[in-house]
């Protein structure tokens, strides 16, 4: 027996719908987030690439102090030991909100996700204030090559916690607005593999640059 329908406008039979579309979109949207996914892959890829750079220039010149301050002098191991608290914990309460998005719980979530701003923001404000302070001591830049090294390093790192902030304003202002839709998990899983990525990151700041400087 056919299964065609007469279609009361046209005279014409339709063809029973199948539900073929739905999982060819279902199916998009998996291929889209696949790919974007893997586009952020090669991101991280080319940022190692610039890190271990800049970490091998600030090796280089890190005795080249040209008569100028020491890391032993200038820097504050106790200050910065709570600048990298404070970013771990934005790394934990991201992980949080992973959870939560995994469970489809947009509130807490959105609630894990402002918290995550709030540390990342604190973070950048501290690192702000350590290089006002650096510089009004007649440490900046242009100083020595060390210096030059230690700003550039730290910068570009912070600098890159900035472009996540923005990043994670954009998508909690999405989510609020659309919810957990399968666009907005995909990006803020990617998100996070860059956040904890800029985590691992300072660490090796923290004891390549401060620990050795410091001690």
């Amino acid at each position: 027996m056919s299964t065609h329908t007469l279609n009361p406008s046209t005279g014409a039979h339709a063809k029973p719908h199948t539900g073929h579309g739905h999982s060819h979109d279902h199916h998009g949207h998996e291929a889209h987030g696949d790919n974007t996914v893997f586009g952020l892959w090669i991101y991280l890829m080319s940022d190692v690439v610039l890190f271990g750079s800049l970490f091998a220039t600030y090796v280089v010149l890190m005795n080249a102090y040209a008569g100028g301050p020491t890391g032993q002098e200038i820097f504050n191991l106790k200050f910065v030991l709570g600048e990298t608290f404070v970013l771990l914990f934005s790394s934990i309460t991201f992980g949080y909100a992973s959870l939560a998005i995994h469970r489809g719980d947009k509130s807490n979530a959105l609630r894990w996700l402002c918290v995550t701003f709030v540390l990342g923001a604190l973070f950048i404000a501290m690192e702000i204030y350590e290089f006002q302070h650096l510089a009004s001591i007649g440490a900046g830049p242009s100083r020595s090559a060390f210096l030059g090294a230690f700003y550039g390093l730290v910068g570009t790192h912070g600098l890159h916690v900035t472009a996540g902030l923005i990043w994670l304003a954009v998508l909690i202002h999405q989510t609020s607005m659309d919810g957990l839709t399968p666009r907005n998990q995909t990006r803020l899983a990617c998100l996070g593999l860059f956040w904890h990525f800029l985590d691992l990151v300072w660490i090796c700041v923290f004891t390549v640059v401060y620990l050795t400087g410091a001690l």
